[in-house]
């Protein structure tokens, strides 16, 4: 008797602890956003990073819900490569890894690497600050993606140090 007196007692406790740790649980998220600055400073830094390749390119950032916060494209870079360089950004974002490492994943038709907006080329990255994802960065125009994605890169690493501070 006093076995399933025990028993019951903790299951009852087991209970009422998982009941008070789902009250605290807040009915919200909380998430970080980039600001407008350290975008424009990572989408500059890519840029220079291109010109030093000898490449005019276009750099889109986009923020965590894949709107876009800055948009450059270089003098010489051709007008098709701000569509690009977004879908990149976007796609990047949206499925949180480098596009490079996505190229032959949705080959089939009708597979959703077929859906308008969405770019599986290199030349796109996500943008991580403290673990959690922050927006994404795409470029094109660079004869290759492999370099588009190198200029991303730089971008990234030129505010990281004030992406890690983001609590």
């Amino acid at each position: 008797m006093k076995r399933i007196s025990a028993t019951l007692a903790a299951a009852s406790l087991a209970l009422a602890m998982g009941s008070v740790a789902q009250a605290q649980e807040s009915p919200a998220i909380d998430f970080k956003i980039m600001t407008l600055d350290t975008a424009y400073e990572l989408a500059r830094a890519t840029l220079e990073a291109c010109r030093e390749e000898g490449v005019n390119v276009a750099v889109t950032v986009v923020d965590r819900g894949g709107n876009t916060q800055v948009v450059l494209r270089d003098t010489l870079a051709m007008d098709i490569t701000l569509a690009i360089s977004q879908q990149k950004a976007y796609t990047a974002m949206s499925f949180n890894g480098p596009l490079s490492e996505m190229e032959d994943r949705f080959t089939k038709p009708f597979q959703v690497g077929k859906v308008e907006g969405l770019v599986f080329s290199a030349g796109g990255l996500p943008i991580h600050a403290a673990g959690r994802i922050v927006g994404g960065v795409g470029v094109s125009g660079a004869p290759s993606g492999e370099t588009d994605e190198m200029c991303a890169r730089a971008g990234i690493d030129a505010v990281q140090m004030d992406l890690e501070m983001i609590q």
